[in-house]
């Protein structure tokens, strides 16, 4: 049995497939165009895919009959039409649970950098400025005893309020079904609509999913009641926020900072964002450790293992 790689991943899950499967794997440092996705999904009986590939209708109605699973390596699964994959008789999986910690790890990060001016700070040394201590150099803002607001509280919005709670912090969430009373007592968190965190938070942390209802949840409207000192952290996807109205809002200090590791149509990014100081912009690594793009590896290469023995994949994505 075939299995296709549409863009090499860590080797750890590829040599676990070679051990039963032919496997091939693209190593052009490129992303499939849609014409060598669809032979890729007529000649294969599995695919791992990224969330870059695009895996619509067309894609599959040609895998149809002989592919079997496509295993996204991502949380996420937007690029594929999973609606179109299950009518096909074709599972779909993904990667979840092992980035939570990893990706809440760099949207603080990112937090902190935007915050305290970190590349300015690193830009600013290297370019030879630093000529000694000055009462007034590169004053960012405290995180100690700020307030947290975390749009979109699944298991990476979660991870990113407990660590909050190191950090003396109000926390607000919002989420489509609040906690119970105990477990935000538990957390140490309060549940608000997006108005009153949007209006009240010091920092916002964006952890939703892409659907239509989130798609530029973050607009002109919702961007305009964010506090003139705060800092957007964006870890979820670019598609979230009107990303050409937020670098207006940067470049004015109408919104104080922004940390962004996804984009609105990446890999292209808004010019304006990169030209402001402002903004720490990162190239979606929300996950990028060894361990746990290892442990990706791993797990789309388990789920492929598992369908082509007639087993069932344990992560499986719901059409």
């Amino acid at each position: 049995m075939k299995v296709s790689v549409t863009y090499k991943i860590p080797e750890k899950g590829i040599e676990f497939l070679k051990k039963n499967y032919d496997v091939w794997v693209n190593t052009e440092e490129r992303n499939l165009s849609k014409e060598e996705l669809k032979k890729v999904a007529s000649e294969s009986d599995a695919m791992i895919t990224l969330l870059s590939d695009k895996i619509d209708e067309e894609v599959i109605e040609v895998g149809k009959g002989k592919l079997k699973i496509i295993s996204n390596y991502a949380v996420g699964y937007n690029n594929i039409d999973v609606k179109s994959a299950s009518k096909n008789g074709i599972v779909v999986t993904n990667t979840p649970d092992v980035l939570t910690e990893t990706t809440a790890d760099l949207a603080w990060a990112l937090m902190m950098s935007a915050a305290r001016r970190i590349v300015e700070a690193d830009k600013f040394v290297r370019e030879g400025n630093f000529v000694g201590w000055k009462p007034e150099l590169l004053m960012g803002q405290d995180i100690f005893g700020k307030t947290l607001g975390v749009i979109g509280l699944g298991r990476i919005g979660l991870a990113v309020a407990k660590r909050a709670k190191g950090f003396n912090m109000k926390v607000l969430y919002n989420k489509r079904t609040p906690l119970s009373k105990e477990k935000e007592e538990e957390y140490g968190i309060r549940y608000a609509e997006i108005d009153e965190i949007l209006e009240n938070s010091d920092f916002v942390s964006l952890n939703v999913p892409l659907t239509p209802e989130t798609d530029h949840l973050l607009n002109k409207e919702n961007l305009d009641k964010m506090k003139s000192n705060s800092v957007l952290v964006n870890t979820s996807r670019g598609k979230v926020i009107d990303e050409a109205y937020l670098a207006e809002k940067l470049e004015k200090k109408e919104i104080a900072a922004a940390g962004l590791d996804v984009f609105e149509f990446e890999p292209e990014v808004n010019e304006k964002l990169l030209k402001l100081d402002n903004v720490v912009v990162a190239p979606h690594i929300g996950s990028a450790t060894k361990e746990t793009r290892d442990e990706m590896s791993m797990m789309v290469a388990k789920d492929i293992d598992a369908v082509l023995s007639g087993k069932e994949a344990k992560n499986v994505v719901k059409g």
